[in-house]
């Protein structure tokens, strides 16, 4: 039986969901994975739904799980504002290590999932590249209070903790705020529908700033490898994929994929204009035989908004970790293909 038994929070988000799977492929795992939703369990992982917002209800749910080694927390609960943030993203971290420390007594390793907002990067230009040793800026923020928790709590324990604070994270899940490429995809899919080309709908100056991001799959070995190398233990570090690119070089080539022209940039709100196109994208789920997928969980808009909004430079120094023994990378424009090629083997989008 393998020895090491992850407790992953966020289970059917695009980080949970794409660790869940890799740590099951890896064969020396038990995953245990919480959500609001459950899931279907397996021989190798078992799905809990709870509501780690409720403590009596976290404490029920992981009660049976003294043999947890390793906690992966990638929860996260949406607020319209930043400061709206704090309070349950807190409460909920608290209640999971509580209830998990009170079980579990061989546990190793504690892992929090963080991101740019550490560095003040939602809020407007800041220092570039960042890194995991920057002054904190004018709280309220959430992943700061959340490390500060983590770190005194494990003070004077024998488990370790790690932050990873990786740049948007694409991958594949459904239902979710936070999708950069399912944006993408969906909003290249209703343009083709409605036959119009493929406009950048962010901000002019975001086209030609530099920006990185982070391919889930990259994501999960790295958090595999800052949870069990003794060399990681007790740090911080910046994951993303390496390289840099400018949405003017990357447009075009998301554009071919896609099949579409490009036409120049046209500042829109995709949260408003993309808005009552359900029976548009029931008509492309029935015209071309897709899973029938809600169009609530394929559109991410108000999070496309955000990332096209960002006309200054989004950028992290990732040699911490390199220094420290994780050596992995990707290929941006490599990943979105990928990651397109994967909807539509799952018939989320259309084929070519």
């Amino acid at each position: 039986m393998p020895d090491n038994v992850a407790l992953v929070a966020g289970a059917r988000g695009v980080i949970g969901g794409n660790l869940v799977q890799h740590l099951a492929s890896l064969g020396d795992w038990r995953v245990v994975g919480l959500s609001r939703r459950g899931g279907e369990s397996t021989e190798t992982v078992r799905h809990i739904g709870v509501d780690l917002l409720d403590a009596a209800d976290t404490r029920r749910a992981l009660s049976g799980l003294g043999a947890v080694t390793h906690v992966f927390y990638a929860a996260y609960q949406d607020r319209p504002d930043f400061a709206g943030l704090v309070e349950p993203n807190q409460r909920m971290l608290v209640n999971t290590l509580q209830a998990i420390e009170h079980v579990a007594a061989g546990l190793r390793h504690v892992q929090l999932m963080q991101g740019y907002k550490v560095y003040g990067a939602h809020l407007g230009p800041f220092k570039t590249p960042a890194r995991e040793d920057d002054p904190p800026h004018m709280p309220p923020e959430f992943n700061v209070e959340q490390q500060a928790f983590l770190e005194a709590t494990q003070d004077g324990k024998a488990w370790t903790w790690s932050a990873l604070r990786p740049s948007v994270v694409c991958g594949f899940a459904l239902g979710i705020p936070m999708n950069l490429a399912m944006v993408i995809a969906v909003y290249a899919t209703v343009s083709k529908h409605l036959d119009v080309p493929l406009r950048f709908p962010g901000k002019p100056g975001a086209y030609h700033s530099l920006i990185e991001v982070t391919d889930a799959g990259l994501l999960t070995k790295a958090m595999v490898w800052a949870a069990t190398d003794p060399a990681a233990a007790n740090q911080a570090y910046n994951i993303s994929n390496g390289d840099l690119f400018r949405w003017e070089e990357m447009w075009p080539k998301l554009a071919s994929y896609f099949g579409l022209p490009v036409a120049p940039g046209l500042p829109m709100n995709l949260a408003t204009v993309m808005a009552g196109k359900e029976a548009v994208w029931d008509e492309i789920v029935t015209r071309h035989a897709l899973a029938p997928t809600p169009y609530r969980d394929v559109s991410s808009w108000a999070f496309g908004d955000a990332v096209f909004s960002w006309d200054y430079d989004l950028i992290a120094d990732g040699s911490k970790a390199r220094r420290h023994g994780f050596h992995e990378y990707a290929d941006t424009s490599e990943m979105f293909t990928r990651i397109f090629d994967d909807l539509r083997a799952r018939k989320i989008i259309p084929p070519q």
